[in-house]
């Protein structure tokens, strides 16, 4: 399949896999004895796709892992030799959660940890974490010990009637021991007051801890909704220790707050960035949402956010992306007359991870319908953009989104070390480009 564009501008299209009709959504890596391998969580199937990538040009769907009954599986993380994939309980029996899932019938919750170093093509299950409740969602791991979980466990789960936070919704942050992964152990927690349900202080506005908590070193950088970006010190792995917190306020991006809050390789800076939820106009109240965002920060100085005098301290937003515009001869005036969600979705993340490009000159990005955009952040105080790859339009519809008309939708991306980008769409299989800026 040649993957066509309506826009392009330093990324080339080089290679492209249906997965046989299993769109993917969450992407993961890695590289063993030469060969290169991308691990994929799905939206509309229940299970996970390993695709042999050493020839990006021609990628090899190898394996497609079943995954368990009436659990939503769309979220995985590899490194050092293991695969940990997430288990939520479907929210809904809205196809978007998997095929035919009901929430009031028996499901999976947790993650599943399994050994993708012995056979990196065929998993072989270790352990599992269970947590009941809600289960978890977008977890970190990226070798070691311990895992850092986003979790909704048994028991604290908000009623209905408790319109204070997210009604189904309340992650918080369980670091995990997974050491002994047939035995995986919770050795510390970390949230925010008044998500315990046995906490009366002032419940956290709308929502939860979305994740990932992206450790490196003896912090952890959490993506911690409408509470902001946070920062953690786990130095002792046991206890962790809030540094700092930056909100936002109520008035920018989706109702789900910051959704990624990543460091910058070799820099005090950070990108953070909402999540475009809705498929609306930002002036149309119902549909739209409040102007969507992609931030740097200068993370340098870890005090709380506050002015002595005219002096700032603390964590400031030093630029933003521009937002992006269509060229001149695009088949639309605005990526608000596509179908589909506009605005930032996912960040690549380097991870500390071998396989994984580090550079600190680009940052690359999707925007759902406005594909994947690459931002040169060389002068952080003046970002512009610097190439981008708009798909053209599906053909065939697999799944309910976008809600609207048929479109791309471009959700995730990760770039190994080579250079390769990979990305996802719901209605599309693994898109692989290159770009001469990289």
């Amino acid at each position: 399949m040649v993957l066509e564009a309506d826009e392009q501008k330093n990324v080339t299209p080089v290679g492209y896999s249906e997965l046989n009709g299993r769109p993917g959504f969450k992407i993961a890596m890695q590289e063993v004895d030469g060969r290169w391998y991308v691990y994929l969580a799905h939206f509309w199937h229940r299970g996970w796709s390993i695709v042999d990538v050493t020839d990006p040009t021609d990628p090899e769907l190898v394996r497609f892992v079943e995954g368990p009954d009436n659990t939503t599986t769309k979220q995985i993380q590899v490194a050092d030799g293991k695969m940990i994939t997430a288990l939520e309980r479907p929210g809904t029996t809205d196809p978007a959660h998997g095929e035919s899932t009901d929430p009031s019938k028996p499901y999976e919750t947790g993650a599943y940890i399994w050994d993708v170093e012995t056979d990196p093509t065929d998993p072989e299950l270790l352990g599992h974490y269970e947590t009941g409740g809600r289960g978890t969602h977008r977890n970190f791991y990226n070798g070691g010990d311990y895992a850092f979980m986003c979790v909704s466990p048994e028991g604290f789960e908000p009623t209905l009637e408790d319109r204070t936070i997210d009604p189904v919704k309340n992650f918080h942050l369980r670091i995990i021991d997974i050491s002994d992964p047939s035995e995986p152990t919770e050795i510390s927690t970390f949230m925010w007051p008044g998500q315990h349900p046995e906490d009366d202080s002032e419940k956290p506005r709308t929502r939860y801890f979305h994740g990932p908590a992206y450790a490196m070193d003896d912090r952890a950088y959490l993506s911690y909704g409408r509470v902001g970006m946070v920062t953690l010190d786990i130095s002792d792995i046991e206890n962790p220790e809030l540094v700092t917190n930056l909100g936002l306020g109520e008035g920018l991006g989706g109702y789900n707050g910051v959704h990624s809050y990543i460091p910058i390789p070799g820099t005090d800076l950070a990108a953070i960035n909402s999540e475009a939820i809705h498929e609306g106009y930002p002036l149309d109240h119902e549909s739209g949402d409040p102007l969507g965002y992609t931030f740097l920060v200068d993370i340098s100085d870890e005090d709380q956010p506050h002015f002595e005098g005219t002096t700032h301290h603390g964590p400031r937003v030093v630029s933003s992306m521009p937002n992006p515009i269509p060229e001149p001869d695009a088949p639309y005036d605005s990526y608000f007359d596509k179908p589909g969600r506009f605005g930032p979705h996912n960040q690549h993340h380097p991870r500390g991870e071998d396989c994984r490009l580090h550079q600190s000159n680009y940052l690359v990005m999707t925007y759902f319908n406005a594909g994947v955009r690459i931002f040169d952040i060389s002068d952080p105080a003046v970002p512009q953009e610097a190439g981008y790859f708009v798909p053209s339009d599906p053909e065939k519809r697999y799944g309910p989104r976008p809600r609207n008309e048929l479109g791309s939708q471009v959700e995730d991306v990760a770039i190994d070390s080579r250079g390769y980008i990979y990305c996802t769409d719901p209605n599309r299989g693994l898109m692989i480009f290159e770009s001469d800026l990289f």
